[in-house]
């Protein structure tokens, strides 16, 4: 795999990504149940920001760095707990922060991280990498919590191997490097295969925008599917800086909790413009939300 997570840690796609997950993860908390978390591309876990790849790649200062000033900014103002959509977004940033706890800016957590910050004692992560350096740095990041299991495996295999978890209540998280043209094929059908399954869980996946061709063609064939209530939601930065690849970022969501939509509704403008002057961002069904 040539894929970095490194390269783009803390870019505006993390930060639309971990912002939405951890309010899926605020949602679970709120029964006393136990729900077990698959993250089936994990990642290092942690990212420190002064590393060559993040200094290299820079996308941070374009993501997590222009949230943090924002957020910096409100506190100074001493707005932040007065604004809704800065409380939906509490979870999320103190995930950032207990990672920079004199409020500097100098590491980022991944997804497992995220995952991690949010877990009572009595619930549980599963979170696969593949990539041996990438896998090394999460078994370290994750070391001493029994709360977590690192596994050096596949993320596509794992998601067959361990839906349903025994709880039977939880969150699966697809987040591929989409390194291989075929991975949103793949993607539909894996949700395909895994919801019938389990048709009971949350499962969010992640796509990047590139062009608006596979994004479209992935909606398509999940519009097709019988996949329910299946909740889109997309950002995108507007204006981002010469030769840069990514343009947008996507998101879908099965059986999302009953408030997600609306916190969406309150927390993308708010992401948005902190990320830039000229944003958009879609929020839709593509299956209803109506169905059984």
């Amino acid at each position: 795999m040539n894929y970095r997570h490194a390269f783009h840690a803390g870019n505006f796609a993390d930060v639309h990504k971990h912002a939405v997950l951890a309010r899926i993860l605020t949602h679970l908390r709120l029964k006393p149940a136990t729900f077990r978390v698959i993250d089936s591309h994990a990642g290092a876990g942690r990212y420190d920001l002064a590393a060559p790849d993040p200094i290299r790649g820079g996308e941070w200062r374009l993501g997590i760095a222009r949230l943090w000033a924002a957020r910096a900014e409100r506190a100074a103002r001493a707005a932040l707990r007065q604004t809704q959509p800065w409380a939906l977004l509490a979870p999320y940033l103190d995930a950032v922060a207990a990672l920079n706890q004199d409020g500097e800016l100098r590491a980022y957590p991944g997804s497992p991280l995220v995952v991690q910050h949010l877990l009572r004692a009595h619930d549980r992560l599963i979170a696969c990498e593949i990539e041996p350096q990438a896998a090394a740095g999460l078994a370290a990041a994750l070391r001493g919590d029994p709360r977590a299991k690192v596994l050096a495996l596949d993320g596509w295999t794992a998601i067959g191997a361990f839906v349903p978890p025994k709880e039977r209540r939880g969150l699966i998280l697809i987040d591929p490097p989409f390194e291989d043209a075929g991975d949103f094929a793949r993607l539909s059908v894996v949700l395909e295969t895994t919801h019938r399954k389990w048709p009971t869980g949350i499962y969010m996946l992640w796509y990047p925008i590139k062009d608006r061709e596979a994004p479209d063609a992935l909606a398509r064939r999940l519009r097709r599917s019988r996949v329910p209530k299946l909740l889109r939601c997309e950002l995108s930065p507007g204006a981002l800086r010469e030769g840069a690849s990514l343009v947008g970022s996507g998101l879908l969501v099965v059986n999302p909790p009953f408030t997600l939509e609306a916190d969406l509704h309150l927390i993308l403008p708010v992401l948005g413009n902190a990320l830039s002057r000229r944003p958009s961002w879609r929020i839709d069904w593509l299956t209803p939300k109506e169905m059984a």
